[in-house]
């Protein structure tokens, strides 16, 4: 059995097709926890920090990119572009994360990657 952790959200919904979208976001989960060498849950971080899609988001949207990584020298480019490809690899609604051949070509820089939407319902955030 996939481990909770890394499961996509349609795995918990009634009536909601299992696609090959679900492996999609296993695999941003998984990028994301590299990205920023954590678990994607960690209950002895303080409350904002927790959920590690939550957190990613955050500092992406308020352009402080640098809390999530821990590496001088890192190009901060590539980096938000990691980030960016894992937050739209965690999409809750799986039609709209990219297909694992998108995902390739925007890690090898040949498709432009677009910004990933906020993962809260309007007003929250």
């Amino acid at each position: 059995m996939q481990n909770q952790q890394y499961a996509a959200p349609e795995w918990h919904k009634n009536n909601t097709p299992i696609t090959v979208k679900a492996d999609v976001y296993s695999f941003g989960v998984m990028l994301l926890e590299i990205i920023c060498c954590r678990k994607n849950m960690d209950i002895s971080l303080k409350d904002e920090e927790i959920i590690l899609m939550d957190w990613v988001y955050h500092c992406y949207e308020a352009g402080e990119l640098r809390k999530l990584v821990n590496e001088e020298g890192l190009d901060m480019e590539e980096a938000e572009k990691l980030v960016k490809i894992g937050l739209l690899c965690v999409e809750t609604e799986f039609a709209s994360r990219p297909t694992m051949k998108e995902v390739i070509l925007m890690m090898e820089g040949i498709v432009s990657i677009l910004p990933p939407a906020s993962p809260y319902p309007s007003g929250r955030g």
